[in-house]
């Protein structure tokens, strides 16, 4: 194989596929045109092509923590994503045209299928909620359902194809992350927050929902998420002006900086939530937003902002591989870093005047644990389900109800046992990331103190992380900055519950 040549065509291939991503979600086109694309790169992800990159990630073995180690494992990865891709591509396009075409009945009336959720989160009766919940289901189940079988079978058959025993370990070995040890400590902090759980979530579903834990049905939780009264605090006049003068504090002024697009102009078909579209890391990169008002708006703009300071800051200098591949883990991790800002009472109060965040910062609170809880049911679910195994689907929709509803102490469905999967198991790097997040964090609190997002020297150090791109993983990064192992531990900490989770 010519890995120069590959890599180009990677490159090249993921710069087109993100700019008609970005096209088209910014409102700029109706099309969504990924399949010339695919075309115009078939050869990245033959199965020749991830044969030849797992001998290579093989002969690299030798080399430990080396980069030539580490970039051989993120072409193979890669490659691995591409060819479950094109795997599954046909089924993709049929969920995503069923889904988009389904409609759903609720009381005398229809929504759509995707627009359902945004309903419920904006309804302020229970029963309403519950009824579009029972529809959301049925129709999962019943119009959706065998789409997404569908895609886990043909995931599971690729796994075989290319000589792994489950897509378990194929993403596993793919990805370097051990993901039965990093369930086992997500299981710990469970289990040593279990008790608290309770106690935290109860007086913030009172003042947000009215209702306690005993009473708390998963229909709640979009309404418990989107938390409308506290609105008042985060005006849309405010939104786009409140992370400029964020990054201006860290020494960086966003209008100024080379092949960043801040994409906040009007149009009928934009996407409703801010993204980040890193087409080349660096030098354009786009952050979009539609700014409607509200918190959401808020922590769903810092997100992508954080995103898109990592993508825009990467040393150009640096191979295809750290640039663009590697452990997600890390950009979700400063991803979460400016978003966490918006709980943060400091800067809520430097930044929007808000003089009293307890409210806020309690709820905040809440919704991470909830969160968290929810991500460690769900890494070991999808362990079960893409373990080795015949055909399991009726016990595996009770063990999916099983751990999400222990997770979460309420009743789960079963309905979504399939649909609710990340794929390549996305879930182990948002929990690491969150992991992650929470000592960098630490860390820059207690170098540049509570203000720290107002140091320019703490911007500095931001920018030295971000310029390594995704060289490094979640450990290998805390380690070079703190000497310390990633540790769920510090999490329970920080949410004020204690220690009591071992590092891996």
């Amino acid at each position: 194989m010519d890995l120069d040549a590959y890599r180009r065509s990677a490159d090249s291939f993921t710069t087109e596929l993100m700019r008609e991503y970005y096209r088209h979600y910014a409102g700029l086109q109706d099309s969504f045109e990924i399949e010339p694309i695919y075309a115009r790169h078939a050869g990245l992800f033959t199965r020749d092509a991830v044969h030849a990159l797992r001998e290579l990630d093989t002969r690299m073995a030798g080399d430990g923590n080396g980069d030539a180690r580490r970039r051989a494992r993120m072409l193979l990865d890669f490659a691995v994503e591409g060819y479950v891709g094109e795997s599954t591509k046909a089924i993709e396009e049929e969920l995503a045209h069923a889904e988009a075409a389904l409609t759903i009945e609720v009381g005398d009336g229809r929504i759509g299928f995707r627009e359902a959720p945004v309903v419920q989160a904006n309804t302020p009766d229970p029963d309403r909620r519950a009824e579009i919940e029972r529809a959301l289901l049925k129709a999962t189940d019943e119009q959706l359902g065998s789409h997404h079988r569908e895609r886990v079978e043909r995931q599971h058959a690729c796994a075989t194809e290319l000589g792994w025993a489950s897509y378990a370990d194929m993403c596993a070995h793919c990805k370097n992350i051990d993901l039965n040890a990093l369930s086992a400590q997500t299981a710990a902090f469970a289990q040593a927050s279990a008790a608290s759980y309770p106690r935290v979530l109860e007086p913030e579903l009172r003042r947000t929902l009215g209702i306690g834990v005993t009473e708390l049905r998963r229909a709640d939780l979009p309404r418990f998420f989107r938390a409308a009264e506290q609105d008042r605090h985060f005006p849309s006049a405010s939104l786009t002006g409140s992370f400029a003068e964020t990054m201006r504090g860290l020494g960086i002024e966003v209008a100024a900086q080379t092949g960043v697009t801040f994409d906040v102009e009007s149009r009928p078909n934009k996407s409703p939530r801010a993204f980040c579209a890193p087409v080349r890391v660096p030098g354009e990169v786009y952050l979009v937003v539609a700014p409607v008002g509200g918190r959401d708006d808020y922590a769903t703009l810092f997100h992508e902002g954080g995103h898109t300071e990592h993508a825009a800051n990467v040393d150009p200098a640096l191979p295809f591989e750290f640039r663009r591949l590697g452990d997600n883990s890390i950009s979700e991790t400063y991803a979460f870093l400016l978003q966490h800002l918006v709980e943060d009472p400091e800067w809520l109060s430097r930044r929007l005047g808000v003089a009293d965040a307890s409210e806020l910062v309690a709820h905040a609170k809440a919704k991470r644990l909830v969160y968290l809880r929810r991500y460690a049911g769900k890494i070991a679910y999808e362990l079960e389900l893409h373990g080795t195994g015949g055909d399991r689907w009726s016990a595996l929709a009770h063990r999916y109800s099983e751990l999400l509803g222990a997770a979460l102490q309420i009743e789960w469905p079963t309905e979504t046992f399939l649909a609710d999967v990340d794929e390549g198991f996305y879930c182990a790097c948002y929990l690491r990331a969150w992991a992650l997040e929470t000592h960098l964090r630490s860390y820059l609190h207690e170098r540049f103190g509570p203000s720290w997002f107002a140091s320019p020297e703490a911007g500095e150090v931001l920018r030295g992380l971000w310029r390594d791109g995704q060289r490094l993983d979640a450990e290998e990064l805390l380690g070079e900055l703190t000497g310390e192992r990633l540790d769920f531990g510090a999490v329970l900490e920080d949410l004020g519950l204690g220690e009591g989770v071992a590092p891996t």
